[in-house]
């Protein structure tokens, strides 16, 4: 038994299987964040399929390595946030427009329907919808470069 007070390894199948300190398993658990944006690291469920929570994860780097790994790729392969590192240009001020930008994935542009798609996390993260409903995330306005907070400043 692990640190975490369970196991947890992948199936024939692909699927995460776990095995509490009691001996129960549970096959094709999913890893949750409690808070995806704020504490990324930190607290996360692992829930059945049916949603019942199974175990809980304090911290991703209490872990042992193997079990970090599996639960870090299964996080990866079920959300998708691209975090905006720069705006690089809008086709226009008036809405709805399309948005170029740099992400940690990339370049991409996107269409911002109207201002309700901008949202404040917090005192300084924004989390930007798109027409598709594809979610970006602005970690820091502040500490995004000056060309990006003009920008921004115009749809705040």
């Amino acid at each position: 038994m692990s640190a975490a007070g369970f196991e947890l390894h992948r199936n024939s199948f692909g699927k995460l299987v776990l095995r509490n300190a009691d001996g129960e398993v549970f096959e094709g658990v999913s890893p949750v964040r409690a808070f995806p944006i704020q504490s990324p690291m930190s607290g996360i469920s692992l829930v059945t399929t049916d949603g019942r929570e199974v175990a809980w994860i304090d911290a991703l780097t209490d872990l042992p390595q193997a079990a970090r790994q599996l639960v870090t790729v299964e996080l990866e392969g079920r959300e998708f946030m691209p975090e905006i590192q720069r705006i690089n240009s809008v086709s226009s001020f008036a809405l709805p427009c399309t948005w170029s930008v740099s992400t940690d994935r990339g370049e991409t542009e996107f269409v911002l329907k109207g201002d309700e798609d901008i949202r404040r996390i917090g005192k300084t993260s924004l989390l930007i919808t798109d027409n598709h409903g594809i979610q970006f995330l602005i970690r820091d306005m502040l500490e995004i470069d000056r060309h990006s907070r003009k920008i921004l400043d115009r749809f705040l």
